[in-house]
């Protein structure tokens, strides 16, 4: 599902947020498919713990890189409404 999002979203930040999206839920899955199959107390609670990890960095990781992408100049989609970051610095 991502792939199509990379392949038919209009812009580099619609694009990278489905990238980010299947990222994290694809490490989840196969996490939760590591923590079934050994079952023991010991990989449940690391692979929990890993996937709260990714949970928290994905998104940061996200932002940073859009808001390096803006900075440098990576153009918004032509039908955005709404350019925040123009706005945020304004202030």
């Amino acid at each position: 599902m991502a792939s199509l999002g990379v392949i038919r979203f209009p812009d580099f930040y619609s694009r990278m947020h489905a990238a980010t999206k299947a990222g994290a839920f694809g490490a989840t899955l196969l996490l939760l498919a590591a923590a079934i199959h050994f079952g023991n107390v010991r990989a449940i609670v690391t692979c929990t713990l890993i996937i709260i990890f990714f949970y928290l960095t994905t998104p940061v990781a996200a932002q940073t890189l859009s808001q390096a992408a803006y900075r440098r100049g990576v153009a918004l989609w032509s039908k955005t409404k709404r350019d925040q970051l123009a706005e945020d610095e304004v202030k």
